[in-house]
């Protein structure tokens, strides 16, 4: 089992919740090919902790599954913007940490039952 980490990233962990929950279970070979096509920023930031995961155990992808990832809140960057009247809005940029753990995939033995047919 290997892991990566990528810590203080700026995007919001609601975000990234979603695609990492898209990928637990999944084999790291067909995590990364999906990850490649999905239009979001957290796909592209998640991919690459991934290989960095796969590549940290020295394995390759179609050996591993992606066994936990998991999506942390970071601390908030604090902003403001001038508002009308001399007043001004607090806008918040979030960062989160991801972290990956691959391990070696579990093959299913899985028995066929054959019957007997009644002649």
């Amino acid at each position: 089992m290997s892991k990566a980490t990528l810590k203080f990233i700026r995007l919001s962990p609601t975000k990234a919740r979603l695609i990492a929950k898209e990928v637990q279970g999944m084999n790291a070979e067909y995590a990364l090919a999906s990850l490649e096509f999905a239009p979001n920023k957290a796909a592209g930031i998640i991919s690459k902790v991934i290989a960095s995961a796969v590549a940290n155990g020295d394995y390759e992808p179609e050996e591993v599954e992606v066994i936990s990832c998991r999506v942390d809140k970071g601390p908030v960057l604090k902003r403001f913007r001038p508002r009308a009247r001399g007043s001004a809005s607090r806008i918040l940029k979030p960062t989160s940490h991801i972290m990956v753990e691959v391990g070696p995939a579990k093959k299913d033995e899985t028995t066929k039952k054959t019957t007997k047919k009644d002649a």
